[in-house]
């Protein structure tokens, strides 16, 4: 399957999970496309590579994510394989779209202090990236005081004009019908990679805005770029997964994928089925959850062995103000910050006022008359922020004020522009528009008041095009796993988004669960550095069970509506990796552990084989919610469900752990034992929960609810949210 990178440029408003044939792209042969096939075993795959419709014809074959090969072929030849012994399945490959200086500080990482100490920086691991490619040449990528590669290293680099270094230690293009290099045209592999592990550098800034150093989570991790989309950000599915079959055999330690598909059983998900050989060697794969945001089941990349990441906002504000002739004031933001815009009211306009006309809402230049020396009030469809504004500049006007669409709330990007201008939150453009209609002298100004650090203590806040629950392919695993900054990113771009031309200095803010994911890979790294013992599952668990619930104004972390978000919406909460550092409990899952769940989803033998790779008989299932996560979702009718969790000890040796419940509502939830007694570290023990429905959740306007379960000592708190559809 092809697939998109999950990235927002506010500019492009997330289209991504529309599926594109991969014959309309990547034609070569009338009659034929590009097929993925699966078959049982190795030995299978050898004999079809054999067979003379096949042997000519196959672009990859797959060791590592499974027994396999990616290949040409017409409908006819496809009949005659689905005959052989050891056939799985065939389908066409799917081809879909890809989905900073502040963040680690907002992260709570500090240079030579706390985790970032103790974890080295993330030295010694690899975080490969399957992404549009990297620019090496940018000084984010410079390995200054990098150590060389691990020796377990076995990656190529397949620059033309340039060596790897010590920090970026292998590049490969794998995008086949490009013909290329790993030099990214497209500019969302260069920011991802240095958002995960980029060195520090001074300076960085967009247009003055945000000025600070720029650095990666991970900064002393190596990076290994995969590139396996092309320059308008598409990505073929057999690119991918041959690019995850040789970063297993490369030796990475961390996976960042800020790509996915629409929602599918895990045996037909090609990228679950990467992440589940990967996590088998040992990789954590950390994954964007999608951009279908606010809507709810919009997720991508839901099994349970990856790192299912949503996006949040950050506290840093590049403020510019709307100050009306009332006095009232409405903050928006900018990255264009004018030093000799004046003050003063002029008159403000919004040309759909009294017309029906579309163009006029959006400011097209045929509705933009007399609006000399004035603000001007546009929707924001149809058009960037640059080329809308250059026919309001072109009248005359003397600046521009968007306004965010109703979906998105008060999550409010900033942009450059080619005029002074801001962009408001709806609710403030919905004041703005009842102040206009309410005299007929409105007045403005636009207050351009720089960057401002802890200016909002909403952050964080769920960003509104991050993708929502409850997971479709698997309602019994609560996704998303976790949110992390991911809107209004600064980090490197391979080319100077002033002029298109490249620079070694250039930066730009974006927005996306694609810049959401990489934080989480990066903060893995510093997990897998700090503990290297630890498993892919031990470290999810001690990234979720650790997570934040509050905002910084300590109040619920709330939705793009500042409203209180769900679980759906954030999963476990926002990313505390100091504390993930130290999470005194973790819920650790072994490989073989997934054969009862995946046969417990009612997956035949045939396709729980072709997860595992090998022969599996499904001699026992279990229900999902049984599956040792760090999560519960269930539905729950009238009978009581019990579920068996296994935690196992990585603080002090002698520890005691009591349990506290915030049911929830209508729920009654009970635990037994109520306390855990550990007397030794790595010491595991299991305990049960109990839930069934109680007098008190008749008569509910809605079946969602929701609640916490907490192991807490005297020093640590262990928390595992709690999703219930009542039935």
């Amino acid at each position: 399957m092809a697939l998109m990178v999950f990235l927002t440029f506010y500019v492009i408003v997330s289209s991504q999970l529309s599926i594109i044939s991969a014959s309309d792209h990547l034609s070569q042969q009338s009659n034929s496309e590009i097929y993925i096939v699966h078959v049982e075993s190795p030995e299978n795959l050898h004999e079809y590579s054999l067979l003379s419709v096949v042997s000519s014809r196959i672009i990859y074959s797959y060791r590592n994510v499974f027994s396999g090969f990616a290949a040409r072929l017409s409908p006819e030849e496809v009949k005659l394989l689905e005959t052989k012994d050891g056939f799985i399945s065939i389908r066409p490959q799917r081809v879909l779209r890809v989905q900073t200086t502040h963040t680690p500080s907002f992260l709570g990482l500090h240079q030579n202090l706390g985790f970032w100490n103790t974890s080295n920086y993330g030295e010694g691991v690899i975080i490969g990236l399957l992404d549009t490619g990297i620019y090496p040449e940018h000084p984010s990528f410079d390995d200054e005081g990098m150590p060389p590669p691990p020796a377990k290293w076995k990656g190529k680099c397949e620059f033309n004009f340039t060596a790897c270094n010590n920090k970026i230690i292998g590049a490969r293009d794998f995008s086949v019908f490009e013909g290329g290099t790993p030099l990214d045209e497209n500019g969302h592999g260069t920011h991802t990679s240095s958002t995960a592990a980029g060195n520090f550098v001074d300076g960085a800034n967009v247009f003055g805005s945000a000025n600070g150093t720029a650095v990666g989570i991970a900064p002393r991790a190596h990076l290994a770029m995969y590139k396996v989309c092309n320059p308008s950000g598409l990505c073929s599915e057999s690119d991918m997964l041959a690019a995850m079959d040789a970063a297993i055999d490369d030796g990475v330690d961390v996976i960042s994928i800020s790509i996915g598909g629409i929602s599918g059983p895990f045996w037909d998900d090609n990228i679950a089925l990467g992440a589940f050989s990967s996590m088998a060697k040992g990789i954590l794969v950390s994954c964007s959850a999608g951009n279908e945001g606010p809507y709810n089941g919009t997720l991508s990349n839901e099994a349970p062995w990856i790192l299912t990441v949503g996006a949040s906002t950050i506290d840093r504000q590049m403020k510019a103000t709307v100050a009306l002739g009332n006095g009232v004031e409405f903050d928006g933001e900018s990255t264009y910050q004018p030093n000799d815009f004046p003050p003063t009211l002029v008159p403000i306009v919004y040309p759909a006022l009294n017309s029906s006309y579309f163009g006029a809402f959006a400011c097209s230049p045929e509705s933009l008359t007399n609006v000399e020396g004035k603000l001007v009030l546009c929707g924001t469809g149809g058009a960037t922020a640059i080329a809308k504004g250059k026919p309001v500049k072109d009248a005359g006007a003397a600046g521009m004020i968007l306004m965010n669409e109703d979906i998105e709330g008060y999550t409010i990007p900033a942009h450059d522009y080619v005029l002074p201008a801001t962009r408001i939150s709806y609710a403030d453009a919905q004041n703005l528009i009842a102040y206009i209609n309410s005299t007929s002298t409105p007045m403005a100004s636009i207050l351009f008041k720089g960057t401002v650090i802890n200016g909002d203590k909403h952050a964080p806040t769920v960003a509104f095009f991050s993708s929502r629950g409850p997971n479709r392919a698997s309602p019994g695993i609560l996704k998303p796993d976790i949110i992390g900054p991911g809107f209004n990113i600064l980090a490197a771009w391979p080319t100077s988004i002033e002029n298109n031309t490249h620079t070694n200095l250039t930066f730009n803010i974006i927005s996306g669960t694609s810049m959401a994911c990489p934080h989480l890979a990066g903060i893995a790294a510093l997990l897998k550095s700090a503990h290297p013992d630890w498993s892919p599952a031990a470290i999810k668990s001690a990234i979720m069970t650790t997570a934040d619930l509050v905002n910084l104004g300590n109040n619920p972390i709330e939705d793009e509506l500042h409203l209180p978000a769900n679980v759906f919406e954030i999963g476990a909460g926002h990313v505390n990796p100091s504390k993930a550092n130290d999470p005194g409990l973790i819920y650790d899952i072994q490989p073989q552990d997934y054969v009862p769940y995946l046969c417990g989803l009612n997956y035949t033998e045939q396709q729980v084989s072709a997860i595992f790779q090998n022969k599996v008989n499904c001699t026992k299932s279990i229900p999902e919610a049984e599956l040792n996560y760090p999560s519960f979702s269930i539905k729950l009718g009238s009978e009581t469900q019990e579920y068996t969790r296994a935690v196992t000890n990585v603080g002090e040796a002698d520890s005691t752990y009591n349990v506290e419940i915030l049911p929830p509502e209508g729920v009654e939830v009970t635990v037994s034992p109520s306390s855990l007694n550990f007397s030794a570290a790595k010491e595991r023990m299991t305990y049960q929960v109990t839930f069934t429905r109680s007098a008190s959740g008749t008569g509910r306007n809605t079946n969602f609810v929701q609640g916490y379960l907490k192991w807490s000592s005297d020093k640590h708190v262990v928390r595992s949210p709690i999703a219930v559809i009542l039935e």
